[in-house]
C-alpha cells in the first residue's frame, strides 16, 4: 500500500461496486498536536461511530465481536496514537493488512501530521507538556515522536499536514472528505411569533415584519391567519412587500449555504409581528417556499398560530 503525498484532503473517489455493503473503518492516527481530536469530533458530528484513544492491537477482536447481521453498521472511526501502551507501528501496519484482506471491511488510515514549529507553538501556548517529552523541552517529544509514527506515515491511505489548519479548517476538510449527502445535516427551522407573546428565546436571524400593513385592522380579516389567500393578498398589495421579501430571501440564500459548508448543524430563522398570526406567519411560509426551492428543507413552526384573535394585543404603535 503505497503512501500518498502530504497534501490537504482531497474528494473521496467513489466506492466500488465491490465495496458497497463492507463496513467503514477509518483509524485516525498521527503526531499528537496535530489534530486528531478534532477530526473524531467532526466525524462524530457526520453519522460516525467514534472511539478515541483506542488499544489498537484490540482491533480484530473489536470487530469479531461486532453484530452480526445483514444491515451495515455505522460507519466507525477509531482513534490511537503513541500513548497506547506497547504501541509498535510495524504490528499496527501488520494488523491494518490482515485486517483490509477481509471481505466485510473497507479500512482507511488517515494520517494527521504537523510541523514541529507549529507543533510547539501549540504546546506552548495550550501549556501542556509532551507525553514523550518528560522534563526535556517539548521539541525534544516532538521530534522522538516523529521518528517513532514515521512508518505509519509512510503507510497510510492519506496524510494531511495540519500546520497551516486552523481548527476551523480541519473541520471543513473533514467534512469535505468524509461527509456524506445522506448523513446528518443542516437542521433549517423557520419560525413565526409575536412580539406581543414574547420573542423566541434562540434565533440566528429575527426579522420584523411590523413594517407591513395590518390585516389586524380589517374586522373581515382579522379572523383569519397568514396561511389563507386573503390575507397573502392584503400583504402582497402592501408596497413594501416585494422589496422586503426578495432582499430577505437573497441574504438567506446566500448566508445559508454557508452555515452548511462550515458544519453548523441547526439555524433558526424567526419571522414577527405583533400577534404572531397574519404578517410573520404569511412571510415565514414565502421564505419556506423560497429555501424548499432551493433545495433545503426547512420545518415550519408558527408559535402563535393557534392564538384567538380577540386575545392579541395591536396597539396602535405597533401597526
Amino acid at each position: 500500500m503505497a503512501a500518498h503525498p502530504t497534501a490537504p484532503l482531497s474528494p473521496p473517489e467513489p466506492a466500488s461496486p465491490s465495496a458497497r455493503g463492507k463496513q467503514r473503518i477509518l483509524l485516525v492516527t498521527g503526531v499528537l498536536g496535530a489534530g486528531k481530536t478534532t477530526a473524531l469530533r467532526v466525524l462524530e458530528d457526520l453519522g460516525w461511530e467514534s472511539i478515541d484513544n483506542f488499544p489498537i492491537r484490540l482491533l480484530d477482536r473489536l470487530l469479531d465481536n461486532a453484530e452480526d447481521g445483514d444491515v451495515v453498521a455505522a460507519p466507525l472511526a477509531i482513534g490511537f496514537d503513541s500513548r497506547t501502551r506497547g504501541f509498535n507501528p510495524q504490528l499496527v501496519i501488520d494488523l491494518v493488512k490482515r485486517l483490509t484482506a477481509r471481505d466485510d471491511l473497507e479500512l482507511t488510515t488517515l494520517y494527521l501530521d504537523c510541523g514541529v514549529t507549529e507543533l510547539e507553538r501549540r504546546y506552548n501556548e495550550t501549556r501542556r507538556r509532551h507525553p514523550l517529552a518528560f522534563d526535556m523541552p517539548a521539541a525534544s517529544g516532538i521530534n522522538a515522536e516523529r521518528e517513532l509514527m514515521e512508518p505509519l506515515r509512510r503507510w497510510a491511505d492519506i496524510v494531511v499536514n495540519t500546520t497551516a489548519f486552523s481548527s476551523n479548517a480541519l473541520q471543513q476538510a473533514m467534512r469535505e472528505q468524509f461527509g456524506s449527502d445522506t448523513g446528518p445535516g443542516l437542521t433549517l427551522t423557520i419560525t413565526s411569533f409575536g412580539f406581543s407573546k414574547g420573542m423566541p428565546p434562540v434565533a440566528d436571524f429575527i426579522f420584523d415584519m411590523r413594517f407591513l400593513d395590518n390585516p389586524h385592522w380589517d374586522p373581515v380579516l382579522r379572523p383569519m391567519t397568514g396561511k389563507d389567500a386573503p390575507i397573502a393578498e392584503f400583504i402582497r398589495r402592501d408596497p413594501a412587500f416585494d422589496d422586503a421579501f426578495l432582499r430577505i430571501r437573497d441574504l438567506l440564500l446566500s448566508v445559508v449555504p454557508r452555515f452548511k459548508a462550515q458544519g453548523k448543524a441547526y439555524v433558526h430563522i424567526a419571522f414577527g409581528c405583533t400577534g404572531g398570526r397574519h404578517r410573520s406567519v404569511f412571510m415565514a411560509e414565502q421564505i419556506g417556499a423560497a429555501l424548499r426551492d432551493s433545495g433545503f428543507s426547512p420545518t415550519m413552526l408558527h408559535r402563535n398560530l393557534g392564538s384567538r384573535a380577540a386575545d392579541l394585543v395591536e396597539g396602535g404603535a405597533a401597526r
